[in-house]
């Protein structure tokens, strides 16, 4: 999406005439004008020349944003972009404006209204009276000479606004108490003292002044709540680092940021921000990430591993080769997600569209029709006259085409400082309205990396002394359950002594000698035949793989000594994130590949309502297609085979620590991996909605009861009649009141379940029944099967594993590998050579033992 920065914008009106005027350059496919931060978002393959003659020849100006860089627009260019520059320049019209009003309404209404003394030469000088006020309300009007270029150009144009309703006003009133004047001074050379009082209370000066300066009044305060609604955003571009510390030349250089380029290797000293996103290549620290993901405890950081511009070295002194500068880093990704969502309009705001787009033309014509009724009724053209500019300042397209943006920009806002990222405006609108969430299980639910779950030491054997064993052993092996069992031991401090002779054995376990002492571990088919496992010790392996864990089994010299269980865990906070989910009414569907035993335990412990196994990546996407029949749909998911579900899906949603494939995808990004922010992102979404739903209902109602009001239907019923002043000041306000309201989301407590409202549950165990009728994890007996036969697959993890390896043939469309019988079903489109099968299996670490049976 291209970003262009509108100029001349000063209601919906003119917002839905730029983006009609757009449309209509052949090449464009979609556009988006955002009145909030006076942007504009464009697809498709027009010239940015044409659209901005576009924007031109509609009466307002554009420019491209970052066009003066050889690159797309970065964090500077973003943050130059969204400094308040229409504040200080309201203020300063203001206080002028006030000013002069001031000394206007001592003239005008202070010396008949409260007696206060006047110049001498003004007693009884009614012409030099009106003369000073013509003179005041003039300065006034040129000190406001905006409203008038903007509103009469608009007109000119076609396209009247809500400057072309002030103008009109304004301009009514000081014309007819010029008419006014020049009457009494021609009453007063007649020596007519009663056409000359009459006159003079025909004056409309201070109202044409006063209109101005309300008017005003109310677009300061407009435009200091609109430069706060992007507070948020503004926040992001402070974080982002200006200097880096290169080395050049074996020379330390600091540089601008924008200087640094990939494959720089830079230096980060403690207390020194991350310029840019690269790897450790030298070094220790901890580094403080809550810039990007909101946690406040330092992660420790070594070689090898990322770090992410804008985050915070605290401790130790590391080099780092730098992997994304300028607009790639994850600080400017975030930046350009939270700006383009502002840049989109959300569904809703087609309504507030279609309203501003005749709003102005209708509310001059009820303004002139005010006028001709009152006059027909006997009235005077003063009075009449007054009516109908009351119906002209009352009216306020500006309130109903804030009221979408302004919400849409603050709740994207406060969704950022929660680590939470919508990608469009229709995102966060759409988020609330989802009625099932289905999850991905590894790296969602689940952790994505094994760990030890039970330690179960044999009679006489202490939970130490089998770790001690288990740890010695499993050091020198490189398979992801003896990593757990390394991370554990670490954990606990164990201190496992260096063994020798250390062997694998292929498809069973692990052999090695420490003292002397013959060490052995793996699983139970191994171990029984070195050691005699008790019975008891089987009844709970059993029960562990029945959790979906994977037991080990350890001897030495001959002798049992204990069980360790190792699993894919689920993380700490997805049983709490899945209840929320279903307290809000949401229905939460369990998708993985795993076999049904092991996906049925990780999902009685998250406690999910439906779980379908053995789903391949097209699958998910198909699971999600049935699900779409029942309800709106989310899909959760981190990896490159989540992204056709998450395309899918009504909502894409993406653990931010997932693959990059996949945040593509999605149109929501969890920063923080944590499936709390879900629910979160969900209560966010219908938060912002119900305050846009707020702020439409207040601009409506403003409108139909104002104008009446200003019209004068009640005058005949309850003598209610509204002074043109006053209307000016409703209108000022009307913006005011819906921008501050949009404000309040800022206060909203995006994990606070207090407010929670349940939706209508809706029934899906027929789909889910028939989807786990469909995933079997058994392929067809057809003649392109082969039953292969491998040792080594000890797990889940090992089942993946082997299966990567043999999808990795052209030859092979599926394969599906089950570590309980040691075997792989495969189905093929054309003959593999054996050989080959046998050199990536065997590279992989397992053992290929040959054809069972063949198709």
């Amino acid at each position: 999406m291209d970003q262009y920065t509108v100029t001349g914008m000063s209601c919906a009106a003119c917002s839905s005439r730029v983006e009609k005027a757009v449309l209509k350059v052949p090449g464009v496919t979609s556009c988006s004008v955002s009145l909030l931060t006076n942007s504009m978002g464009v697809e498709g393959t027009a010239s940015s020349q044409a659209i901005i003659d576009a924007v031109e020849h509609a009466g307002y100006g554009a420019s491209k944003k970052g066009e003066h860089s050889t690159q797309s627009m970065s964090v500077r260019d973003e943050a130059e972009a969204l400094i308040d520059r229409e504040t200080p320049v309201m203020k300063k019209r203001l206080f002028t404006s006030l000013g002069f009003l001031i000394v206007l309404m001592y003239f005008s209404m202070g010396h008949m209204m409260w007696g206060w003394p006047l110049p001498a030469f003004f007693e009884d000088n009614h012409v030099a009276m009106g003369l000073a006020q013509l003179l005041l309300t003039v300065i006034i009007m040129v000190i406001n000479q905006k409203f008038f270029i903007s509103g009469f150009t608009s007109l000119i144009h076609r396209a009247p606004n809500m400057d072309t309703l002030v103008a009109l006003g304004s301009g009514a009133s000081f014309i007819y108490s010029t008419y006014a004047l020049f009457a009494m001074t021609q009453a007063q050379v007649q020596g007519n003292m009663e056409a000359v009082m009459t006159y003079m209370h025909e004056f409309y000066f201070e109202s044409a002044a006063m209109i101005l300066t309300l008017i005003t009044v109310g677009k300061m305060l407009e435009a200091r709540s609109k430069g706060k609604t992007t507070d948020a955003l503004k926040s992001l571009m402070k974080m982002a680092p200006k200097t880096a510390t290169i080395l050049q030349d074996g020379q330390e250089v600091t540089v601008s940021v924008e200087q640094v380029k990939k494959g720089d290797i830079f230096v980060v000293r403690p207390g020194e921000n991350i310029p840019v996103d690269g790897v450790i290549i030298e070094g220790n620290s901890a580094v403080n990430e809550a810039a990007l993901t909101g946690e406040s405890i330092p992660v420790d950081k070594a070689a090898g591993d990322k770090v992410s511009a804008a985050t915070l070295n605290q401790s130790g002194f590391i080099r780092c080769e730098a992997t994304r500068v300028g607009e790639d880093t994850t600080l400017s990704q975030i930046i350009r997600m939270v700006s383009d969502a502002a840049a989109t309009k959300a569904p809703i705001a087609k309504v507030a569209d279609q309203v501003s787009g005749v709003f102005v033309p209708v509310v001059i014509g009820i303004s002139f029709v005010t006028m001709i009724v009152w006059l027909l009724t006997g009235q005077t053209f003063g009075f009449a006259l007054a009516r109908g500019i009351s119906v002209l300042v009352i009216s306020c397209p500006c309130a109903l085409g804030l009221a979408t943006p302004v919400a849409i920009m603050v709740g994207n806002g406060v969704g950022a400082k929660n680590s939470i990222l919508f990608k469009t405006a229709v995102s966060l609108e759409e988020t609330g309205k989802i009625q099932i969430v289905a999850l991905d299980k590894t790296g969602t639910i689940t952790s994505g990396e094994p760990k030890v779950t039970d330690v179960i030491g044999a009679d006489g054997v202490s939970e130490k002394e089998l770790l001690e064993v288990a740890y010695a052993l499993e050091k020198k092996s490189e398979h992801p359950l003896a990593r757990a069992v390394i991370a554990y031991g670490d954990e606990n401090h164990i201190r496992g002594e260096e063994v020798s002779d250390f062997r694998a054995v292929p498809g069973n376990g692990l052999k090695a000698v420490l003292r002397g002492e013959l060490l052995v571990g793996g699983n139970l088919a191994y171990i029984g035949q070195q050691v005699t496992v008790p019975e008891s010790m089987r009844k709970k392996s059993e029960q562990l793989a029945e959790m979906g864990k994977t037991p080990l089994f350890f001897g030495r010299s001959g002798k049992f000594i204990g069980m360790i269980g190792v699993a894919d865990v689920i993380k700490t906070e997805s049983s709490q994130a899945v209840k929320e989910l279903q307290d809000m009414g949401i229905k939460v569907v369990m998708l993985t590949g795993d076999n049904e035993r092991t996906a049925k335990a990780i999902g009685s412990q998250a406690g999910v309502d439906e779980v379908i196994a053995g789903v391949l990546p097209d699958g998910k996407e198909s699971v999600i297609r049935a699900l779409k029949e029942k309800g709106k749909v989310a899909m959760v998911g981190d990896g490159i085979n989540d992204a056709p579900a998450l395309t899918r899906a009504d909502m894409g949603i993406a653990i931010g620590a997932g693959t990059d494939i996949a945040i593509d995808a999605a149109d929501v990004v969890l920063m923080k991996s944590r499936l709390t922010d879900v629910p979160a992102a969900i209560r966010l979404s219908r938060a912002t909605l119900k305050n846009i739903h707020e702020n439409l209902f207040w601009a409506f109602i403003y409108n139909v009861i104002g104008i009446p009001l200003a019209a004068g239907v009640w005058i005949p019923l309850f003598g209610l009649q509204l002074n043109p002043m006053f209307g000016a000041a409703a209108m000022s306000l009307s913006s005011f009141c819906v921008v501050s309201n949009a404000l309040r989301l800022n206060f909203f407590k995006v994990h606070s379940t207090a407010k929670d409202k349940k939706i209508h549950s809706i029934d899906i165990s027929d789909i889910t029944e028939e989807m786990r009728k469909n995933f079997k994890r058994e392929i067809p007996d057809v003649c392109s099967i082969k039953l292969l036969e491998i040792d080594g697959m000890m797990c889940g993890h090992c089942e993946k594993m082997v299966k990567k390896t043999l999808e990795k043939f052209a030859q092979i469309d599926e394969a599906e590998a089950d570590f309980q019988t040691g075997t792989v079903k495969i189905r093929v489109n054309e003959e593999v050579p054996e050989d080959e099968i046998r050199a990536a299996i065997e590279k992989a670490g397992y053992e290929y033992k040959g054809l069972k049976q063949r198709g």
